[in-house]
């Protein structure tokens, strides 16, 4: 006698259908937040270990290392990221720019300065997959970052620590080492135009590339976004105008480093006390939030 083997009715089906799919929706954003937190993680690792060369660096020199360096210096259009490459292991890439500027001062002139189309993935959020990779802007291909210095206030105050020409010891910073951000996130500008790690004009040759102002204004030539300045809020890769402060590409705010090594997600709320943790002499007091 033959038997009847037992099958799913078509309302059966169904409903196992959408169960699972009830299950998927839930497990998609569980996931999504916990490679947002894994990447948040990274970021912060990464700006530690900058954070570690910055102090290594001041103790070799009794100074941190310029911002960004003008157009008369020896090695012009460069910034706070080639000077701290042999206090983060990069010895070998550090050799190879120093040779690079004996043949050529341009820094934009690769060859000799292969260096300018170089990854250093401590410069780079995991968040933002264009940086793990060189990308061509305008014609040139360059290798970018997520991370620039804190000018203070705006490129023309220039009152913070890595600044244009600056030369800051951590004497100078009287606001306080544990209350004076050094380093903020931000990724590069929609087109990779601004966030230059080895060497970039920026605006009035500073602010953009390798650091920024928490104040900043615009006057560099995009004519879509307003003149500022600009405040600490979320911000797209798409849009223009969020090149012009800081942020990152996950949820709430962005991690800072602070003079003190320390490193702190700030989020966005903390706005209205940003100008006075991005000074380094201002007198201010404030809590920095946890």
């Amino acid at each position: 006698m033959n038997q009847r083997r037992a099958a799913l009715t078509l309302i059966e089906l169904l409903v196992v259908i959408a169960i699972i799919a009830i299950l998927i929706g839930l497990l998609l954003p569980a996931v999504q937040k916990v490679r947002g937190a894994a990447a948040r993680t990274a970021c912060s690792n990464n700006i530690r270990q900058i954070g570690l060369g910055l102090h290594q660096y001041h103790d070799a020199h009794n100074a941190l290392p310029a911002g960004t360096v003008g157009d008369k210096g020896p090695q012009p259009y460069t910034n706070w990221g080639l000077q701290l490459l042999p206090y983060l292991e990069q010895d070998a890439l550090w050799r190879v720019a120093q040779s690079a500027f004996q043949i050529s001062r341009d820094p934009f002139k690769n060859p000799p300065h292969t260096p300018f189309s170089t990854v250093v993935a401590v410069y780079n959020c995991p968040s933002d997959d264009r940086t793990r990779s060189p990308q061509t802007s305008r014609g040139y291909l360059v290798a970018l970052g997520s991370y620039l210095g804190v000018e203070g206030t705006n490129f023309v105050k220039r009152d913070g620590v890595l600044h244009l020409d600056s030369q800051h010891r951590f004497a100078d910073v009287t606001d306080g080492l544990s209350q004076t951000a050094v380093i903020g996130e931000r990724p590069p500008s929609y087109d990779m135009w601004f966030g230059w790690w080895y060497a970039g004009h920026g605006q009035a040759g500073s602010s953009g590339d390798a650091v920024l102002g928490v104040r900043e204004v615009n006057i560099s030539g995009e004519l879509t976004c307003p003149i500022g300045p600009y405040r600490f809020t979320d911000g797209r890769v798409s849009h223009p105008c969020d090149m012009f402060h800081f942020w990152s590409l996950y949820s709430g705010g962005a991690n800072f480093l602070f003079a003190d090594g320390s490193v702190r997600f700030l989020r966005y709320s903390a706005d209205p006390i940003l100008p006075a943790l991005a000074t380094r002499a201002g007198g201010e007091s404030v809590a920095v939030p946890d």
